[in-house]
């Protein structure tokens, strides 16, 4: 069987161009050489792990976990089903964050947490873009840290974020590190009651605990936010990922007094024109 035979006998399943990247995945190639070498013969064990390949997609597996990498902010990041694969909204997030340090050039040297770093995506995408910050990145879970250090290790920016197991910033290391310039985050924020409405793709594969946070979603934040008050320096920043319509359930958060005080409070729209991020600044 060619390359195009088999092709055209995948895309009969799943989306034609989802084909073309499962078959150069599996052939360590890219999507134009299949283009030009399309009369190529399969061999029989290559075409037998390809069309696995194809079931678990019908199947509805993230094609992220079938070729194992998403790319994000330039980055191609390793991701198994122990990390949230990375979305394009959470690029908003980092881009807010550099917005914010480019605004205040007497900050050489930002000290910034990313917690929840799942596949360290936030963390490495401000350490490509900020040389001369010190960054910590921190995650509950050991099997995502792990993810998120092979992924520092391939773009060789392991010298430029620390990694360290915590709940929110309960680590006694992290303890140490206190106070930071920039605190970040992407918690998990759907509510259980979105799991009826979830696709299977993203329901059955990725992990829960990335996911979910509560009745509302907003069980992290409620820790989150105060939790983050005491560890910024006085003017600095508290950046957010959250979800849709939870944008006044925030915002009453941060109003809480023994949540705060806090200043500049502002929300940013997605590429939907949906408030997906928060910014804050400690008085």
């Amino acid at each position: 069987m060619t390359l195009r035979e088999a092709l055209t006998e995948a895309a009969t399943s799943i989306d034609r161009r989802e084909a073309e990247t499962l078959l150069a995945h599996l052939l360590f190639r890219d999507r134009p050489w299949l283009i030009a070498h399309s009369d190529t013969e399969l061999s029989t064990t290559l075409h037998l792990a390809y069309r696995a390949l194809v079931s678990r997609r019908v199947a509805k597996e993230p094609i992220q976990y079938l070729t194992g990498h998403q790319e994000f902010f330039g980055l191609m990041l390793r991701v198994t089903p122990d990390t949230l694969i990375p979305r394009p909204e959470t690029e908003l997030l980092v881009e807010a964050v550099l917005r914010w340090v480019a605004a205040r050039p007497t900050l050489r040297q930002p000290h910034i947490l990313d917690i929840g770093t799942g596949t360290g995506a936030i963390a490495l995408a401000l350490a490509s873009k900020l040389p001369k910050a010190h960054i910590t990145a921190t995650d509950l879970y050991p099997a995502a840290l792990a993810i998120a250090e092979h992924n520092a290790a391939r773009h060789h920016l392991t010298h430029r974020v620390t990694f360290l197991q915590s709940d929110l910033l309960a680590a006694p290391k992290l303890q140490s590190a206190l106070p930071f310039d920039v605190i970040v985050s992407n918690p998990p924020y759907v509510s259980l009651y979105e799991a009826a409405t979830m696709s299977d793709e993203v329901l059955k594969h990725e992990p829960h605990t990335a996911l979910f946070a509560g009745a509302q979603g907003l069980d992290i934040y409620r820790r989150l936010i105060p939790a983050a008050h005491a560890a910024l320096k006085p003017e600095g920043l508290l950046a957010l990922e959250f979800g849709f319509g939870q944008l006044d359930a925030l915002k009453a958060l941060f109003d809480k007094p023994t949540n705060g005080p806090w200043q500049d409070l502002q929300f940013q729209n997605d590429y939907a024109q949906i408030p997906r991020i928060a910014l804050a600044t400690r008085p």
